[in-house]
């Protein structure tokens, strides 16, 4: 029988710095650097040669090659080798996931502790050949006589020979998450300006928590990499002001390289357990997991695809009977500026909200300086599989450093899916 009764608490997290892809990391795998994040927490922790009761990794943009990616990260670290592992991927929410996964093992008390992480790199693309050529490889492989082989040689063409690359763009509509964003934002009238001076004070918070030091205990140097490199506290309105549209290049379009995030290398662990395990092994809590909550929407007939997270938010705050106005931090991850801008709209729209998410009323507005403090994915960098374990890090730390208080994530992810979580201490 499960036991739910046991709260899950947030010990610390390590990161290694995000960084723009095809630079720093060049030629640096996944599991590198996964092995990397997770090793610090093992380090900062004391748990060399520690048998922990699971963990759960995931990325992205994996190859086939890394099947079993989250055990070989174990067995890379100085982990007790019977810790367990496993690999998960939802999208841009996988970390957030990963953590939900190993907090429910804990909150059943199948465990008492475990790490939850992520990663992704475009630097290290599995390129693939095409399936038509796959096939072809096969049935050369499986072939008899030399005359047979000669005959799956000959059927190989040319064109077959083009590689294969991976993409950020929905199968279903065979648009990317930019395009998608584009027709968001026009829905919702979200102006240029609007999705500029989200992403201006997205570099003004990550610059100011850099001189105040905040990321010095989160953030591990890693190859030639001492900080995140995307940050930019000399940007302004009047720069950000000159770039041109990234997605539709007509005057018509609003996003950017500025107000969207770009591609980004990096990877990001936390380390969770029960309080019994905590206090046996004197580690402070920095925070609880309260719950978490993933949605999706029916992106394909006409709801936006990165909204989501209005529903997961929505069904969250109505399953512990609070507001959205009951929280001292939000975290709401900026894939696109404008995304976020849509998402606020959507919890201040009556008919939004009686709609979609099956309200009496509006949500409400938020106070816009209690969200993303130390910074979010437009300067600080987002690869896809990391950013849930980077700012459950900076959540948890942010509510130990205040003493008490109450944390809301907001995760977009490609599918038209979302993923929500409260934090507390």
């Amino acid at each position: 029988m499960l036991n739910l009764n046991q709260r899950v608490a947030i010990l610390g997290s390590q990161r290694i710095p995000f960084v723009k892809s095809f630079k720093e990391y060049s030629r640096t795998t996944n599991q590198e650097m996964l092995t990397a994040s997770v090793q610090a927490v093992v380090k900062k922790f004391n748990l060399q040669g520690k048998r922990l009761g699971d963990v759960a990794l995931g990325a992205v943009m994996t190859s086939s090659l890394e099947w079993n990616l989250s055990r070989e990260v174990v067995l890379g670290s100085e982990l007790d080798p019977r810790t367990p592992a496993l690999n998960m991927q939802r999208a841009c929410g996988t970390s957030l996931e990963t953590i939900n996964w190993i907090a429910l093992r804990i909150a059943t008390r199948q465990i008492e502790s475990g790490i939850g992480g992520g990663s992704d790199t475009n630097s290290d693309l599995p390129i693939m050949i095409q399936r038509v050529l796959a096939w072809k490889l096969i049935d050369l492989n499986n072939a008899k006589s030399f005359g047979e082989r000669l005959s799956k040689i000959a059927s190989i063409h040319f064109r077959d020979l083009k590689p294969a690359f991976p993409g950020i763009v929905e199968p279903r509509t065979g648009m990317s998450m930019g395009q998608h964003t584009e027709k968001m934002v026009k829905e919702w009238k979200i102006s240029r300006e609007a999705q500029d001076e989200l992403a201006y004070l997205s570099h003004v918070n990550s610059a100011k928590a850099y001189k105040e030091g905040f990321f010095n205990d989160l953030i591990i140097p890693y190859k030639s990499a001492t900080h995140d490199t995307i940050v930019r506290g000399d940007t302004s309105l009047e720069k950000l002001a000159k770039l041109k549209p990234a997605f539709d290049k007509s005057e018509k379009g609003t996003l950017t390289a500025g107000n969207s995030t770009i591609f980004t290398d990096g990877a990001a662990a936390v380390f969770l357990a029960s309080e019994n395990y905590a206090k046996q092994n004197n580690y402070e809590v920095q925070a609880y997991l309260t719950d978490v909550q993933s949605t999706a929407v029916d992106y394909v007939h006409g709801k936006g695809l990165l909204m989501a997270p209005t529903q997961a938010v929505a069904q969250l705050l109505r399953r512990n009977k609070l507001t959205l106005q009951d929280f001292d931090f939000y975290e709401i991850h900026e894939a696109f500026a404008g995304q976020v801008l849509c998402t606020l709209k959507a919890w201040e729209s009556d008919d939004y909200c009686k709609n979609e998410l099956g309200e009496d009323k509006a949500l409400g507005s938020i106070d816009r300086t209690k969200m993303n403090v130390k910074g979010g994915s437009v300067a600080l960098g987002h690869p896809f599989g990391a950013t849930g374990a980077r700012i459950v890090g900076s959540l948890a730390k942010m509510l130990q450093q205040k003493g008490k208080g109450r944390g809301l994530v907001s995760i977009c992810t490609a599918g038209g899916m979302g993923v929500a979580a409260i934090i507390e201490r």
